[in-house]
C-alpha cells in the first residue's frame, strides 16, 4: 500500500509541477495561446481550469503525503532507539583481543 502511494505521489508531483509551469503569473500562459474567441473554452475558462488543477493536485498531495506517512511499513527493529541497539551491539572491553600497547624492544633476542 506505501509504495502505491508513494507512485501516486510522485505523479501527483510531476503533474503539479506542469501545471505550475504552464500558468503565468501575469495572466498570460496558456490562456495566451488560446485568443482566439471561437474555442471551447475561452481564455478565462482556461486560467480557471488551469488555477482548479493547481488546487485540486495541491490537496492531493497533502493527503498523499498524510497517507503515506500513516502507512510507512514499522517493524519492532525499527522501534528500539539507535542508542538501545549500540548499546545491545557493543562488544565488553574485557572480552576484547589483547593488543600491545608498546613496540617490542629491538635489543631483545630474536627466538630462532
Amino acid at each position: 500500500m506505501y509504495y502505491a502511494i508513494a507512485v501516486l505521489t510522485i505523479i501527483v508531483c510531476i503533474l503539479l509541477v506542469l501545471i505550475v509551469l504552464v500558468q503565468n503569473s501575469k495572466g498570460g500562459g496558456l490562456a495566451a495561446n488560446f485568443a482566439s474567441s471561437n474555442q471551447v473554452m475561452g481564455v478565462r475558462k482556461t486560467t480557471d481550469f488551469l488555477e482548479k488543477g493547481t488546487w485540486v493536485l495541491a490537496i492531493a498531495l497533502l493527503v498523499l503525503s498524510m497517507l503515506a506517512s500513516i502507512t510507512i511499513p514499522r517493524t519492532e527493529e525499527a522501534k528500539a532507539s539507535a542508542m538501545q541497539k549500540q548499546i545491545s551491539n557493543a562488544i565488553d572491553p574485557a572480552q576484547g583481543p589483547n593488543i600491545p600497547t608498546q613496540a617490542p624492544d629491538q635489543n631483545a633476542p630474536q627466538p630462532k
